[in-house]
């Protein structure tokens, strides 16, 4: 509202208000033009509200897209599918050789372990600790990758880079002297092997449309199986042959090499063409309009990797991802000194059994791909659930290898668990990147890698390595039967949000694609929507469903009892609390997940209640404070500061006093300062009158006039429903979380069923209401 809206002096006493305000006559012409004001944001809020209906209809058609429809076809076949891609093969082939490839020098070191421990004089339990820090070097590098490529399309160049990187690390593992050496190029490989969990999957998601992707994936999972099967038969060979561990790695670092030429041809497609595009143009062809353009306000890094958490489908993934490592990481690392140990099997021996027991993999991968292309299609959450059955087979197999007196059923045991851990993954995969938009799929994948080896890994190893050292190696493969049974109930519960999920990312790319064509079309939209906001602390929901709009330049108050969430939805809109459901556009952008820090960028400003000035610092160095967060040149600041005093004579008085020893008004003026400094499109202002003397609130209220007259678009939380509505023509009012009034601030003056749960003992003290 301008400043010519309200007439009430700066001295104006605090029951005058509360007594003129509510009781006393409103003028006809300011009741009119308040309701003629709020229908117009009603309006604009209506064309936000039509976005509901067009998610809903085109909800179907976008799954249908997706490769999702009960209704769909049987997929042709997976050559058929491929051709269509425009790519060929060639992306499934290179990125196959090089996972390949990659298993040699990992496989090399678990089968030639004992060799390399003798020869170098390496402790067993030191051995274990090398590996836990290739894990680590894996788990830091694919985040850092997945950062890279998260705003270009570059997937293929880290995937050509990092082979060459792991091609020298086998090389060079066969020239090593000391434990040094060893750390070196196994953190070098594990740091190359980023690349892997970071860009080898998204990368083939990309690639092919949605009705071959499982395929696809357990076409890649199938060549990661025939690594750790070329890998062992290359060990026993070359052993066979008279050579040494180092002459092993050495002939793998070749092969290594090799494969990474073969790929030099890899191209990234971009993000998305087979399904966000897709969608995006089911939108279009819906609004009648040829294109629109992109948003702008793409998720930063951190941001990405928080959002993916906030996901229920995805936290639950990470989490299954994790016990899943704690069972399979350590078990590779332990069951070659079991077959030592307990079987008498030299490096020879150890590589044609575990060559072995990945031959199986490859049959059950190739009819479980098919298999789950159609359960995928028909319901993704299925996928989970079966992904929960197999790894109920991957307990009892174990139990079995682990616990067998005879070789036979050991062996067979064997083959089914590595037979169950193959398929477990391309099912989780093709959950876990199909309920993501594109972009985000490298930071999924890299985080399931840091799940899966890093928390899984990490904690396996040490819970195994004392559990070894008490009932031995056999006890303790036998023990991890216990994490694999809590996947498997991790994975049955996760099952329930899939579709939910996948349907809250399609309704996103509908939503934002809409209000870009709403923008070209030049329809006027809220500066701020925020729809259908649902906020937790912990497991207590504070905010329930709430809509919350502000228009340019508008001023609103936000009123409501104790603990109604006011204080709450500020803290959303300003990104220093993200809603659990729910969206937050600003000027026509998605910021839901935005970091606060890139929201103050944007021009979204908060003045928090008694906690927006910095006690130790003088008023001088708060309001430089102020101004240097956004960068501010040095005039620019300068003007802000003058004008801050300007307005504030008191601050410029005690400019050089600590902020601690100033009033409680004091303090408000120079909180209010900040808007001078940051010239914010839209102000927070949260409890601004609280505790101060009449007066003084007279001359914040004047300065907020001021603030608010520049166009800044105020949003006003305040204790005195009177003194906010002497200010705004739009109020909002909360009751336990939910919005229970939205009109003309002259209307919600006559609803005494709401002001009186909050001002029974203040503003409606001795008022007839």
């Amino acid at each position: 509202m301008a400043a010519g809206n309200s007439s009430k002096p700066d001295d104006v006493t605090r029951a005058e208000l509360d007594t003129t305000v509510i009781v006393g006559a409103v003028a006809g012409d300011d009741v009119v033009k308040d309701r003629q004001h709020v229908e117009q944001i009603h309006r604009a809020e209506a064309l936000v509200e039509t976005l509901e209906d067009t998610q809903e209809r085109l909800r179907e058609s976008a799954r249908r897209v997706l490769g999702i429809s009960r209704t769909a076809e049987e997929p042709p076949p997976l050559a058929e599918t491929v051709k269509r891609s425009g790519v060929g093969w060639y992306p499934l082939v290179a990125l196959g050789l090089l996972i390949v490839v990659d298993q040699f020098q990992s496989w090399g070191f678990f089968i030639l372990g004992p060799e390399i421990s003798w020869a170098l004089g390496v402790g067993r339990g030191t051995l274990t600790f090398l590996v836990l820090l290739k894990t680590l070097a894996v788990m830091l590098a694919s985040l850092p990758m997945a950062a890279f490529v998260q705003n270009r399309p570059k997937r293929d160049v880290v995937a050509k880079i990092t082979a060459f990187g792991w091609a020298a690390a086998t090389l060079f593992s066969g020239f090593v002297i000391n434990v040094w050496g060893v750390l070196l190029v196994l953190v070098t490989d594990g740091a190359s092997t980023g690349s892997v969990e970071a860009v080898h999957r998204p990368l083939l998601m990309d690639s092919y449309p949605p009705e071959g992707r499982v395929r696809a994936l357990s076409g890649y999972r199938g060549a990661a199986a025939a690594g750790t099967i070329v890998a062992p038969l290359i060990v026993g060979l070359v052993t066979v042959l008279g050579f040494t561990w180092r002459g092993v790695f050495v002939f793998m670092g070749i092969l290594c090499i090799g494969a990474a030429v073969l790929a030099l041809r890899l191209k990234d497609p971009g993000f998305g063409r087979f399904d966000l595009e897709r969608v995006r143009q089911t939108v279009r062809a819906d609004a009648g309009a040829e294109t629109a353009a992109s948003d702008d306000r793409q998720l930063g890094f951190f941001e990405i990797c928080r959002r993916l958490l906030l996901i229920p489908t995805m936290r639950k993934l990470m989490a299954a991802w994790a016990v899943f490592g704690m069972l399979f990481s350590p078990m590779l690392t332990f069951l070659f000194f079991f077959l030592d140990e307990e079987w008498n099997m030299g490096a020879a021996a150890r590589s044609l059994f575990l060559a072995g027991v990945w031959v199986l993999a490859l049959p059950a991968l190739a009819v479980f791909g098919r298999r789950v292309e159609a359960m995928f299609r028909d319901d993704p959450g299925s996928v989970v659930r079966v992904a929960a059955r197999v790894l109920l087979v991957f307990v009892a197999a174990i139990i079995v290898a682990a616990l067998s007196p005879w070789f036979v059923p050991m062996l067979v045991g064997f083959a089914v668990v590595f037979a169950a851990a193959a398929l477990i993954q391309p099912a989780l995969n093709i959950v876990m990147l199909s309920i993501i938009p594109p972009y985000m799929r490298p930071h999924a994948s890299a985080l399931s890698g840091i799940f899966f080896a890093g928390v899984g890994g990490i904690s396996g190893l040490l819970l195994l390595s004392g559990i070894d050292r008490r009932f031995g190696i056999g006890g303790a493969i036998v023990s991890m039967s216990v994490p694999a049974i809590l996947a498997a109930w991790v994975l049955r519960t996760t099952a329930r949000s899939v579709n939910d999920d996948l349907d809250r990312m399609i309704d996103e790319i509908v939503e934002r694609e809409e209000i870009e064509i709403l923008r070209l079309k030049g329809q006027h939209l809220p500066m701020l929507s925020c729809r259908h906001i649902d906020f937790s602390y912990g497991q207590l929901q504070v905010l329930f469903d709430v809509n919350f709009t502000v228009d340019d330049g508008e001023m609103v108050a936000l009123l409501g009892t104790n603990g109604a969430g006011k204080s709450t939805l500020l803290r959303v809109i300003s990104g220093l609390g993200l809603p659990s459901k729910g969206s937050v556009h600003f000027r026509g952008a998605d910021i839901t997940y935005v970091d606060a820090e890139r929201r103050l960028d944007f021009g979204i400003t908060q003045i928090p209640g008694g906690k927006a000035t910095f006690g130790p610092l003088t008023v001088l160095d708060n309001l430089r404070v102020y101004g240097h967060s956004l960068g501010r040149t040095t005039k620019a600041l300068e003007r802000g500061i003058e004008a801050t005093f300007e307005a504030f004579p008191r601050l410029d008085e005690r400019k050089h006093q600590l902020a601690s020893t100033l009033s409680g008004g004091e303090q408000q003026m120079l909180a209010v300062g900040k808007a001078f400094i940051l010239q914010p499109r839209l102000l927070l202002i949260d409890e601004l009158s609280l505790g101060l003397a009449p007066k003084i609130v007279g001359e914040l209220l004047e300065m907020v006039r001021r603030i608010n007259a520049t166009g800044t678009a105020v949003v006003l939380v305040e204790q005195s429903v009177n003194i906010a509505l002497s200010l705004v023509d739009h109020a909002y009012f909360m009751e336990k979380g939910e919005i229970r009034f939205d009109g003309a601030a002259a209307d919600l003056r006559g609803r005494g069923d709401l002001l009186r749960s909050v001002f029974l003992e203040g503003a409606t003290k001795g008022l007839e209401i």
